[in-house]
């Protein structure tokens, strides 16, 4: 019996979900109890996909091999975690030869909400306590971040672990060069593209905040009292709220982020372009315009295409999340304070900015041949 993540509606909220269902239609009752919970969070359906995929290839592993998905042991998830990058993807396409194989990071991914679910179903006494406390162990932390509050005691210094996931490095967040960038920009064909990314590399927005914007929060104006708005500047209001399309701004605390008169200018090309294909009817920013139907807004779906067909036309990796480092990096570079960089990104934590610096090679040889002046002088000397 296999398992697989289905798409759905709820018949209360008339919202999209995910659920998790057999081969048989049959929806996985303890599976799906926990993706609602993810819901009641406030969790981005975006999340609730992912997460539903990958609580379906731990059901489907458990009914091949037998396995009780409730009580499992750490040898039995130790093979679970192998197994994900052992065994080959399926193909892609019908010209597809070469086979495709999980990382070590995504198998640790799918690990992680493995544990997540077994937790939860401890909680609520499907699964054994015992099997939950195997899950992790505690961990004192010798190093901790900047910012970190380790407690008057240090009692923050231990944090639990878990047990079971390979060993990987960090390979970092990757971001564009003001070339690169340029070349991005210049690639879309229509004003709507042009405007999207425009706007997240200014603003650094993520992309489901990108597709939750609604017309009421384009500030646009030298001065937005007439709409009930203190701040003075063309800017943008990222809240968190349900959306039609399903995106979902990450953080809970609202923010405003400033804009540039060029990107007021793109918006304006856009919303002549809107309004001449006649898809002015939603009042969301983003909405179809060249696929049926026209103005519906814009979903996760359309953007990942776009940007799959810019890598293609640009020949280099072109990915939302990246507009974000480079709009970090860029105000890294200007000097812009880390606490202003802080609120630009909708960040509560300052260690939550540690993945968003990007030192080039030039600063960190500036830095090395700083380091070198003195002894250099001491060697003329």
């Amino acid at each position: 019996m296999g398992y697989r993540a289905e798409r759905a509606l709820s018949a209360r909220t008339d919202q999209p979900v995910w659920v998790v269902i057999d081969d048989d239609y049959a929806m996985h009752h303890e599976a799906n109890a926990y993706l609602a919970a993810l819901r009641a969070r406030d969790r981005s359906v975006n999340t609730e996909r992912v997460y539903a995929g990958r609580i379906a290839l731990y059901l489907s592993y458990c009914s091949a091999t037998g396995l009780d998905w409730t009580a499992p042991s750490v040898e039995e998830l130790s093979r679970f975690l192998r197994s994900l990058v052992s065994e080959p993807l399926p193909m892609r396409g019908r010209r597809a030869t070469v086979p495709r194989y999980r990382s070590k990071g995504t198998a640790n991914a799918v690990m992680t909400v493995v544990c997540e679910l077994l937790r939860f179903g401890a909680a609520h006494q499907w699964v054994q306590t015992d099997v939950a406390l195997a899950l992790s162990e505690p961990k004192f932390l010798t190093h901790v971040p900047p910012g970190f509050d380790v407690g008057e005691r240090g009692q923050f210094r231990r944090k639990q672990t878990r047990t079971i996931k390979f060993a990987v490095g960090r390979g970092g967040y990757k971001w564009l060069s003001d070339d690169q960038l340029t070349k991005v920009l210049s690639a879309p064909t229509n004003a709507r593209d042009t405007f999207l990314i425009a706007l997240m590399a200014v603003t650094g927005v993520r992309i489901g905040e990108a597709l939750g914007l609604r017309r009421e929060d384009m500030h646009f104006l030298a001065r937005s009292d007439v709409l009930g708005c203190q701040q003075h500047g063309p800017h943008v209001h990222v809240r968190r709220r349900a959306n039609v399309n399903g995106a979902l701004a990450k953080s809970r605390y609202p923010r405003t982020v400033p804009v540039t008169d060029d990107v007021v200018g793109l918006y304006a090309d856009y919303q002549h372009e809107r309004t001449r294909i006649g898809a002015n009817a939603s009042d969301m920013v983003f909405v179809n315009q060249f696929r049926a139907p026209v103005g519906r807004p814009m979903g996760y779906a359309n953007a990942k295409d776009l940007f799959n067909r810019l890598s293609g036309q640009l020949g280099f990796v072109v990915r939302p999340h990246m507009l974000r480092h480079t709009a970090a990096e860029r105000w890294r570079r200007q000097g812009v304070a880390s606490d202003i960089r802080q609120k630009l990104l909708g960040h509560v934590s300052a260690s939550s900015m540690e993945p968003y610096l990007h030192p080039t090679d030039e600063e960190k040889r500036a830095a090395v041949e700083l380091a070198a002046l003195p002894r250099r002088e001491a060697d003329d000397a």
